[in-house]
């Protein structure tokens, strides 16, 4: 089956005690960096701090394990914050896993029908819109933490705008010591790059923000405040109940984060190719991701997919095989089991501060401007309204019209052509 070559197989005919230790530092590395990442995006989705891991171990093993790519690394990414927090808000976590296990279901035929190839059409102006406007969303939703803004019982705080009223409505409330913390955590994540690039500036931020509030007593709210039962048990099976008229109320959702999900991991790869001169297996990754978000799903997880940072991360250290995957998702495994319910001791200003350079990260705003500035109107207006609606509104609406419009525009362009060629 040439759709389906899982790269674990073909790495190991030729592997050797070296790479094998190349991997085990590779995936120790990652998974350092991976933690603290896991927890805030979990947070930012509106779940449990604990089911971020869950989606690193459990679908960062399975996807290494049957994925198509030699070095990819998967897990919670920012992209799907939103969309998992709206899901969360509208269907409750029994609605979320349904989601994740019919998005799982969609990759994998995706996969089997061979259209792996077929993302790489999906137009840059409408990907560069989205991740830009998921960026800017990301944002804005890390506000309230990161000011340690304190809203009225029953303030509505879900769609992006009613947060940035919100915001500008309490802001007269900001904690001053939060903002100090939060601009600490800043500085060491902007900073700590440039002195050491061996260690997370992630982790540096945690642990340096968890000594300041702690002795200091600066009254910072820290995520045992908002999560006052954090689990070290280990991710366990459960399936909700599953009926037919949930499935087709969740299709949408599980249609998108399947879309993003594919996007996200075949890019990935694709990055990763150029690092180290290999070729993926988009369909075999596409299958992986499914299986991997099925079994996210069923242990409590949340949607995953190729996260191109720890993959760089995953790729610089040494890790060239699947293995490295796989040992990433281990070691997470025994910091959750192990030290868990310290992570109650993790300040939101530094959650939020992690979610600040991520969504810095992702938002791609040179290239959105160099598009502005030198693309056709016809793709500027696609890119520009798709990021406005991923903002106001959400991912689904935002890529449909991206994508209804990017399609109109080249129908009307072949039109043009055609008239200006009889004419000629």
């Amino acid at each position: 089956m040439k759709f389906f070559q899982p790269k674990l197989f073909t790495a190991l005919k030729e592997y050797n005690s070296k790479q094998l230790v190349n991997d085990l530092v590779a995936g120790l590395i990652v998974a350092i960096i991976a933690l603290p990442l896991s927890i805030a995006l979990a947070i930012a989705s509106g779940v449990e701090p604990v089911q971020g891991l869950y989606t690193a171990i459990v679908a960062g093993f399975v996807i290494s394990l049957l994925g198509g790519s030699r070095v990819n690394i998967s897990g919670p990414t920012a992209a799907f914050a939103v969309i998992v927090a709206g899901i969360v808000n509208d269907h409750g976590i029994e609605g979320l896993v349904i989601a994740t296990i019919l998005a799982g279901i969609m990759l994998i035929i995706m996969g089997l029908c061979r259209l792996g190839t077929l993302i790489k059409y999906i137009p840059n102006t409408i990907t560069t819109g989205f991740t830009s406007g998921i960026a800017i969303t990301i944002t804005i939703g890390q506000l309230k933490d990161f000011l340690q803004l304190t809203y009225p019982a029953g303030t509505h705080n879900i769609e992006t705008m009613e947060k940035v009223e919100n915001v500008i409505h309490y802001i007269s409330g900001t904690h001053i010591m939060s903002v100090v913390v939060g601009l600490i955590g800043l500085a060491i994540l902007i900073f700590w790059p440039k002195i050491n690039k061996k260690i997370p500036g992630s982790l540096i931020a945690v642990i340096v923000g968890v000594i300041i509030v702690k002795l200091l007593d600066m009254g910072v709210n820290t995520i045992g405040d908002l999560y006052p039962t954090i689990s070290n048990k280990p991710p366990m099976p459960s399936i909700p109940e599953i009926t037919l008229d949930k499935i087709v109320t969740l299709i949408p959702s599980a249609f998108t984060i399947a879309i993003l999900a594919a996007i996200e991991s075949l890019l990935s790869c694709v990055v990763s190719d150029e690092m180290i001169g290999d070729k993926h297996n988009s369909n075999t990754e596409l299958i992986a991701q499914g299986a991997g978000n099925i079994c996210s799903g069923i242990f409590g997880g949340i949607p995953a997919t190729g996260a191109i940072a720890r993959t760089a991360a995953n790729v610089k250290n040494g890790g060239r095989s699947p293995i490295a995957g796989m040992v990433h998702a281990v070691v997470l495994f025994l910091v959750l089991i192990l030290f868990m319910p310290y992570a109650k001791w993790i300040p939101m200003p530094i959650i939020a501060a992690i979610l600040f350079m991520v969504a810095y990260n992702m938002s791609e705003w040179r290239h959105f401007v160099k598009i502005c500035k030198t693309a056709p109107v016809d793709d500027i207006i696609v890119l520009v309204l798709t990021f406005v609606l991923t903002v106001v509104f959400d991912l689904v609406v935002a890529i449909a019209v991206g994508m209804a419009l990017y399609i109109a525009f080249l129908l009307i362009r072949k039109i043009r052509l055609e008239i200006k060629r009889k004419k000629q």
